[in-house]
């Protein structure tokens, strides 16, 4: 059967008999020469007395053409009661109601189509609609696609988000997002839902075609962001082969400046070593030295940025000491632990103390910050969700062990070999070998030396090419690092680290992580997003031009800058920028990396982990954008469990301990909250997963404080005073430490 495109003889649907040819509107038009038969997709779909009988190759995507001829002459039997023509195939399924009418008819009167299940029509008085509730604002807002006013009024051409309270959208912009995003992709542009939202669209009319969005069926779509600049600029190029000539892994291999990529060097003709060096162009250090007030952070690059202290970053310095209370400020009243009692193995309830042995919390000020207090309690509360996910993703984790070879001096070379080792399975137990600390292989614990390892590998991601920015890192485009798949790699070994029970990144940006969970077609970038001052400001200058002359004048200037983000246009009125700043902030912060993006995302599909943060975004981003929140001695009180044993009395060993821990936090102690927690886990933060075994604490009769790192365990002596259990806690501690940092 061959299939002709639509022409300028393009032949009547034969069920609408309309010859217009909109796929927008009215679906793919098709004409079969050898059937003489043209037909619009949707005129087939909404047809009431045709059905799909075929196969999606056979006919006409399932019907089949016999059905298709007796659908025609049903329909010429039945008169349109709107345009009064012969024809009408599609009819209201109402109750009672018996009027019919063609499809596009039907779309100038309002009617209602709905593409699922039975594919069923409602004519303009019987079609469904939305409630609007009386108490909400009949005012204009702005539709979330297009950005134009939409009113909120009981209108065909308007729908509100069932969602979300405050978003109405046009129902022409819905339409043509549903048909470029597909299924996959058709969600909320506010808040992301997609099942609810899908299903009121599909209620009231909009097609969700069931194919994959149109970004993504195009080929080599951001092939152009891979061409790089491939120049040497020297004055004196030394390559004999010119100044075009690039050999990598060699001394003819050019290296582009590290801010601008706009200029190139062999790296012999500017006596550099090794292509991990960094290398600026003569312009941008001119720019640099003129301006005296930005000496721009050098990134480390991948072979370099590893922590040159080694194993030495096992103590870290400890945080500033909350400043002490005053006489008069507010106290809060720390809890008393949890206590499980070995002779009914229950639970107790928390012990009662007397208000004089009660323990006070001293209060940082901004603890006394309302805002601040809730928005802790939240991060709280949604890092609690994300423990309790982890634990769930951690289910998948086998007893077979994989073993890494780990260099601390070379942390990330050997821990890629090690992921890209062939027995490597993510599912498998990791057990962490240090090559280069002997000394520590006698003492560490598997689960301490794993904890080392991806504290270790979280800081060298960090710090490496594949981010840029400041605290709040973006991805950056490294081209070698996409050539070796580096940034699936290292979206892997983040997804592995949470689920391994390593610590969260907590250095992306907010950008970062919506263009993840969201999609970077529903992301809109600021100028804060953007990494590069040189770049901030250029837009910035574009922004903030307050009349048309200098608008044209800073574009005149920025040619070569506009150009090569392809976003060149004729500027003819002030309000021009604003379109301009948009394209230059999408390019800069979104397209340029999206080939990187990808990658990143598919590594942390590993283990389901991007899956998971896709179902609860606001959760993750509490682990991902924010560093873990510092300890105190309310976290460590909650975080243990005191076991007790029948016929000792722990209630003095419990307040020493909350006492003990005030001490600390106050800064009346040698040793830090950090350093208790790492004495007895390994680990100086508690990772997103938590501890397993959970942390508990035991009082024996024994001289000293044992830590218990394969059962994350506290062992303490039962003592008469606490100046006694103090002391011994001290002592011990920071001897420990000592001798394991020496």
């Amino acid at each position: 059967m061959s299939e002709s495109n639509f022409d300028i003889q393009s032949p009547p649907c034969v069920l609408c008999g309309w010859t217009d040819n909109c796929p927008e509107k009215y679906g793919e038009k098709k004409t079969y020469v050898e059937q003489n038969l043209t037909v619009h997709y949707y005129c087939l779909l909404m047809s009431s007395g045709i059905w799909q009988r075929g196969e999606e190759d056979e006919g006409v995507d399932g019907f089949l053409i016999t059905d298709i001829r007796k659908e025609v002459n049903r329909a010429a039997k039945l008169k349109c009661n709107i345009c009064k023509k012969k024809g009408a195939s599609i009819g209201c399924v109402a109750p009672k109601c018996k009027r019919s009418y063609h499809f596009p008819c039907g779309l100038r009167k309002e009617c209602i189509f709905q593409f699922m299940e039975d594919f069923r029509s409602y004519c303009w008085e019987h079609k469904p609609v939305q409630i609007f509730p009386d108490k909400e604002s009949r005012g204009p807002s702005q539709c979330t696609i297009c950005l134009d006013l939409v009113e909120h009024l009981p209108l065909y051409s308007v729908l509100k988000s069932p969602c979300c309270k405050n978003a109405w959208f046009h129902r022409e912009c819905l339409q043509y997002q549903a048909l470029s995003a597909g299924i996959f992709f058709f969600r909320c542009t506010v808040c992301n839902n997609k099942d609810k939202f899908q299903e009121e669209m599909l209620r009231m009319g909009i097609h969700i075609p069931e194919k994959d969005a149109s970004w993504e069926l195009e080929e080599n779509a951001y092939q152009d962001l891979l061409q790089c600049y491939q120049h040497c600029d020297i004055r004196r190029c030394l390559c004999k082969e010119g100044r075009d000539y690039n050999e990598p892994d060699s001394k003819w291999e050019i290296k582009r400046c590290q801010s601008c990529g706009s200029r190139g060097t062999h790296l012999a003709c500017s006596s550099m070593k090794s292509w991990e060096q960094n290398w600026e162009c003569v312009e941008c250090r001119s720019i640099f030295a003129k301006s005296g007030k930005y000496s721009k952070q050098k990134k480390r690059s991948l072979a370099t940025s590893e922590k040159t202290d080694g194993t030495t970053c096992l103590l870290e310095e400890p945080s500033p000491k909350y400043p002490r209370q005053s006489p008069g400020s507010q106290h809060s009243f720390l809890q008393s632990p949890k206590i499980i009692c070995q002779n009914n193995l229950s639970p107790c309830s928390r012990l009662e103390l007397p208000p004089s042995n009660r323990m006070t919390m001293s209060l940082s000020p901004l603890m006394s910050n309302r805002n601040w207090s809730i928005r802790k309690k939240q991060l709280r509360t949604q890092r609690r969700e994300v423990s309790s996910i982890l634990k769930e993703l951690k289910q998948q984790i086998n007893t077979k062990t994989t073993r890494l070879n780990i260099n601390t001096e070379n942390i990330w070379n050997t821990a890629l070999k090690g992921f890209r080792q062939r027995n490597f399975k993510p599912t498998n137990t990791i057990e962490v070998k240090f090559t280069n600390c002997k000394n520590r292989l006698k003492t560490d614990t598997s689960t301490e030396s794993k904890h080392l390892f991806f504290q270790l590998l979280m800081g060298h991601l960090q710090n490496s090419s594949l981010f840029e920015g400041s605290s709040a890192k973006n991805l950056s485009l490294d081209l070698q690092a996409l050539k070796e798949n580096l940034y699936f790699e290292a979206g892997k070994m983040i997804a592995v680290s949470l689920v391994h029970g390593g610590p969260s990144p907590g250095f992306f940006s907010k950008i970062l992580f919506n263009c993840l969970v969201y999609g970077p077609e529903n992301v809109k970038p600021n100028l804060d997003d953007v990494a590069d001052i040189d770049v901030a400001q250029t837009i910035k200058k574009i922004k903030y031009s307050s009349s048309l002359s200098s608008l044209q004048s800073t574009i005149h200037e920025c040619y070569d800058f506009l150009a090569a983000a392809g976003c060149l246009r004729p500027i003819t009125d002030l309000c021009d920028k604003n379109m301009l700043v948009n394209e230059l902030l999408t390019y800069h912060v979104i397209k340029r990396i999206i080939s990187p993006l990808e990658s990143f995302r598919q590594g942390l599909k590993t283990l389901g982990v991007l899956e998971k943060m896709e179902m609860h975004p606001v959760a993750f981003s509490s682990i991902f954008c924010h560093k873990p929140e510092r300890l105190s001695a309310e976290t460590l009180c909650d975080l243990f469990t005191i076991h007790c044993s029948s016929g000792v009395k722990e209630v003095g060993g419990a307040d020493f301990w909350m006492g003990y821990l005030q001490d600390v936090e106050s800064g009346e102690s040698v040793v830090t909250l950090e350093d208790i927690l790492y004495f007895v886990t390994g680990s100086f933060s508690i990772p997103p997963i938590g501890f397993d075994p959970e942390p508990t604490i035991k009082f024996l009769r024994i001289g000293y404080p044992i830590g218990n790192r394969l059962l994350n365990c506290l062992e303490l002596p039962i003592t008469k005073t606490y100046e006694s259990f103090k002391n011994k806690m001290e002592l011990t501690i920071r001897n420990t430490l000592r001798v394991e940092r020496e």
